[in-house]
C-alpha cells in the first residue's frame, strides 16, 4: 500500500465541465486509507465535475490531484492503476459478455489467474450474477448493470475507489451487500470517495463528509464535528438541510 496515509489528496482544483466557465473553485481535500468519506451536495453544486476531474475524465485547468503517492498529471499511469471508479451511469461494451467485462479489467491490471478466478467468484456470488457470465450486460437491467461496473472497480482491489451514486438503480439486497463490500475494502485498508443524495446510508458507512456549496466546500468534518459546529441535529439529512437552507437564506 506504501507509506504514505492518504489515498486521495486534492489541493487547490479549479475546473469546469464546458471548458469555459469554472465550476470548482479552490477545492482542497484528502481522503486517508481506510477512511470512507461522503461527498454530498444539491445537484449542480460541482461533485460529479470533481470526480470526473480526479480521475481524468475532465481534467481540472489548476490545482494537483495526487493517488496513493502518484500525480495525476505526472504518475497518470501508477496513479490510474491505483484507482477504481462506479460510474453513477454504467459504462456498458454492447459486444461484450460479463465474463468478457471481467477478463478485460483482469488483462488491464494484469491480474494472475489465481487472483482473478479468486476475486471473480467472490463478487459474482455476493452480487448473485454467477450463472450470468455468459450473458451480455447491454441487455441487463439498470441495477444489474449497476452490479457489474461495481464487479470491474472491485476486481483488482485498489488503494482508492471514487464511486458516483452507487445506490441508484441496486435492489435493497444489493446495497446491503455494497455497503458490507465498501466497509470491508475500507477494513483491508482502501479509501473510498463516495458521491450520493442518499444521506441514511451515508451516515451509517461514512467516517467524514465533505458538503458541497457552488464548486466549493461549505462544511467538512465528522458527523461529530459538524454537529458540534453547527448544533444537533436528528440525522446527517436535516443538518444538511440546515445548511443549505442557512446558504440559501445568505443570498
Amino acid at each position: 500500500m506504501g507509506l504514505n496515509r492518504e489515498a486521495l489528496v486534492c489541493t487547490h482544483l479549479e475546473g469546469s465541465y464546458n471548458g469555459k466557465k469554472s465550476i470548482i473553485h479552490d477545492l482542497s481535500f484528502s481522503v486517508k486509507k481506510g477512511e470512507v468519506v461522503g461527498l454530498i451536495g444539491s445537484n449542480g453544486t460541482g461533485k460529479s465535475t470533481t470526480i470526473k476531474g480526479i480521475i481524468d475524465l475532465l481534467p481540472f485547468k489548476k490545482g494537483e490531484v495526487v493517488i496513493n503517492g502518484y500525480s495525476m498529471e505526472r504518475d497518470t499511469r501508477e496513479a490510474k492503476k491505483s484507482l477504481g471508479y462506479v460510474p453513477e451511469l454504467p459504462q456498458i461494451y454492447d459486444e461484450l459478455t460479463l465474463q468478457e467485462h471481467l477478463r478485460m479489467i483482469a488483462a488491464m491490471y494484469e491480474l494472475t489467474d489465481e487472483v482473478y478466478e479468486k476475486k471473480s467468484k467472490e463478487l459474482l456470488t455476493l452480487f448473485s450474477l454467477n450463472e450470468r457470465l455468459t450473458d451480455f450486460p447491454a441487455d441487463f437491467s439498470k441495477g444489474m448493470q449497476q452490479k457489474t461496473m461495481i464487479l470491474c472497480a472491485f476486481m483488482h482491489q485498489p488503494d482508492l475507489y471514487i464511486i458516483d451514486e452507487p445506490f441508484i438503480g441496486l435492489d435493497p439486497f444489493a446495497i446491503k451487500n455494497l455497503t458490507t463490500l465498501l466497509l470491508h475494502e475500507k477494513e483491508r485498508g482502501a479509501g473510498i470517495l463516495m458521491s450520493t443524495h442518499v444521506l441514511d446510508s451515508a451516515e451509517k458507512i461514512c467516517d467524514r463528509f465533505i458538503i458541497m456549496k457552488d464548486g466549493g466546500i461549505l462544511a467538512q468534518g465528522t458527523l461529530a464535528e459538524l454537529y458540534a459546529s453547527q448544533g444537533e441535529f436528528p440525522s446527517l439529512l436535516d443538518l444538511y438541510i440546515h445548511l443549505a437552507s442557512q446558504e440559501h437564506d445568505h443570498e
